[in-house]
């Protein structure tokens, strides 16, 4: 009981001392709530999620069988670290084998055949030497009436018969041509179909996923059955975002980035190579995939993880800088009327040396939505001088007395710019807050 009655005396004791300095700080606390206006460095980001992919292509590169046939041997297994050119995969090729040898034998059948139209037609070209000669004859001798007209008759036909026959053979000889044409196609694709059974790997890479198992048969119809999929030299990744179409006219290629994963407690460094113009809508928010480009050190980062992003589209280092909510304050009518006569343009209230406050056009730079560069002629005169944010309420007044109260809402530290974005290039580009 004495504790209690102990305990609540000190309550009432704090309590009248909490009541006494609020009353004494509000009759000389400032009208004004102000933020400084001083030297530091502001980037602007748009942030995003992604997704970790192979270069080249978003899901891997899929191996596949063209042709049917039982998987004898897999040489290689998930994780398995390739090399354009080399076999990962066998199927049996006795079938094909055979294929290949029947279709080298009708080769050799039809260069045959060929052979023997040539001889045909050069049998044939010397029936009809013979044929004109004979002709030549019959008419020399007909013409002098030394021979009957029906020799000379039957000459000509013969000469006639000689050259249908040439006809005919050259004929044969190009039908001969043609057929061997063939077989050589058919060699052709019979030789494709028995490579086809030794599968290797289009580029260098690593196996990220297997579809079959040894002594599986595959069968292949009108597209390629996928045996494996590898992703292509992981020590270099994309990641692919998906930027709202209010952000998108923001990013340019070459911008730098940062991202994180889930995975690691660090942040990769990559930049903008793509931004794609196929457009996807999801619950009537519009995006734009952007392919960020990244190494990958240790190969730490797998396809599909998912990313953070952090894409700097500006920024602006060792330049004056003052809290956002400068640029939105308002002086109320009152204030108006002391200050006169009042410049049109965009403008900060700055506090003069007699408590009050005065106009002071400037434009707005980079800003980070907690920082914005002040961009104007001699801005760098306004570092020091405090700028209006606000005015004093009861509630912030009472803050204001309690220094020591934890929970007693603060300005955003200039040292802790939105986002992920990469830190100042250097020391001196530094915020002053953020050196504190």
């Amino acid at each position: 009981m004495k504790k209690m009655l102990g305990f609540a005396a000190l309550a009432l004791l704090a309590a009248g001392c909490g009541d006494s300095m609020p009353l004494a700080s509000r009759k000389t606390a400032p009208v004004f709530r102000t933020a400084p206006v001083e030297k530091g460095s502001v980037v602007r980001t748009v942030e995003a999620t992604g997704t970790v992919t192979p270069r080249n292509s978003p899901s891997g590169i899929p191996v596949g069988a063209q042709v049917n046939g039982r998987l004898v041997k897999l040489f290689v297994d998930y994780n398995s670290v390739v090399t354009n050119g080399q076999v990962v995969a066998l199927i049996d090729p006795l079938v094909y084998e055979a294929n290949h040898k029947s279709a080298v034998a009708r080769l050799h059948v039809n260069q045959a055949n060929v052979e023997v139209s040539e001889a045909a037609v050069r049998s044939r070209q010397a029936e009809l030497e013979l044929a004109e000669k004979t002709y030549a004859r019959k008419k020399a001798l007909a013409e002098k009436n030394l021979a009957p007209v029906a020799d000379l008759d039957s000459a000509e036909e013969a000469l006639s018969k000689a050259r249908a026959s040439l006809d005919s053979a050259q004929a044969s000889l190009k039908s001969a041509k043609a057929s061997v044409e063939q077989c050589e196609a058919d060699v052709s694709q019979a030789r494709a179909n028995l490579e086809y059974c030794t599968i290797v790997s289009p580029v260098n890479g690593i196996v990220i996923d297997r579809k079959v198992e040894e002594g599986e048969t595959v069968v292949s119809s009108m597209n390629a059955v996928p045996v494996l999929t590898i992703a292509e030299d992981l020590s270099v990744i994309w990641v692919e975002a998906t930027i709202p179409e209010a952000d998108v006219g923001n990013v340019k290629v070459g911008q730098d980035v940062s991202f994180t994963a889930d995975a690691y407690r660090r942040k990769f460094t990559g930049k903008v190579i793509q931004i794609r113009r196929a457009a996807t809508t999801t619950n009537n928010v519009v995006t734009f995939p952007v392919i960020i480009e990244a190494e990958n050190p240790d190969e730490m980062l797998f396809p599909g993880m998912t990313a953070t992003l952090s894409i700097e589209t500006a920024r602006a280092e060792d330049v004056p800088v003052v809290a956002a909510a400068a640029f939105r304050f308002r002086p109320r009518k009152e204030d108006l009327d002391k200050v006169g006569e009042v410049p049109r343009g965009r403008k900060l209230w700055l506090v003069t040396p007699d408590g009050g406050i005065e106009p002071v056009l400037v434009s707005e730079g980079v800003s980070d939505d907690s920082f914005t560069q002040i961009v104007a002629e001699g801005a760098d005169a306004l570092v020091g001088r405090e700028a209006v944010v606000g005015y004093h309420t009861a509630t912030t007044l009472a803050q204001q007395d309690d220094k020591t109260n934890p929970f007693r809402p603060k300005f955003p530290s200039r040292g802790k710019n939105k986002g992920t974005a990469p830190e100042p290039k250097s020391a001196s580009a530094a915020s002053p807050t953020a050196q504190k």
